[in-house]
């Protein structure tokens, strides 16, 4: 019996040069991780340190989406927060009469979803894509886990919050939606914690409190003593 021997030749690699460009999702500049993100130093939320951003990075998954993509409805059931990572977000609102109108338009490295899902409530906006755009998705239950273990991230969100009315050039109008034992649920901490470090603030001219209405009376002051 004659036995042939057949070479099966290796399938040539493509060798990529080195002036060729890689095409992404819709030609965006796609962020990888949280640690390697551009704007960790612009935004006070992501500017953490290293084990807290390696920590948000294992709960977020990131996709893009296109032009005109809603991310979440007015009204909808908070499933988590979005990290715009770039490109812009319309977050708008319908009136009595039906008409929807934009609230504002959240920038890279914003957060959007965040009240709702910090209060469990419905989504208060709606939130859509105004070009291409790459955002990170963090579930509500693993989001409120990862604040509870990473106490340098639990107060930031006071300002990082949607802004109300302006109150001057200088001031900071917010929605507080939490109650004292709400945020110390959220920080692992109790209402009498809370309730003095929001005394103490208050006494050191940092932030004035009328009912719902949180004004930070002087942000970069607080932004400091967070990061500090």
């Amino acid at each position: 019996m004659t036995y042939q021997l057949h070479v099966i030749p290796a399938k040539k690699r493509r060798i990529m040069n080195a002036d060729t460009t890689v095409k992404t999702p819709y030609g965006l500049q796609v962020i990888e991780s949280c640690l390697t993100c551009p704007l960790v130093k612009d935004r006070i939320f992501c500017d953490l340190s290293r084990p807290a951003l390696a920590a948000l990075d294992s709960i977020s998954s990131s996709a893009t989406y296109p032009k005109d993509a809603v991310l979440f409805v007015e009204g909808q059931e908070p499933r988590g927060v979005f990290v715009i990572c770039n490109s812009r977000v319309k977050l708008s609102t319908n009136s009595a009469g039906g008409q929807s109108l934009i609230v504002r338009i959240a920038e890279p490295g914003e957060i959007v979803g965040l009240p709702g899902t910090l209060s469990g409530t419905t989504y208060e906006l709606t939130a859509e894509a105004l070009e291409p755009v790459q955002a990170n998705f963090i579930p509500r239950n693993a989001f409120m886990q990862y604040l509870k273990d990473n106490g340098e991230a639990a107060p930031r969100f006071l300002l990082d919050l949607p802004p109300g009315s302006a109150a001057n050039s200088t001031q900071v109008r917010k929605t507080l939606t939490l109650t004292h034992k709400e945020i110390g649920e959220m920080i692992g901490a109790s209402r009498e914690t809370v309730t003095r470090l929001f005394a103490s603030f208050k006494r050191e001219g940092l932030i004035e409190v009328h009912g719902s209405a949180l004004i930070i009376s002087n942000p970069s002051q607080l932004a400091s003593m967070l990061e500090g």
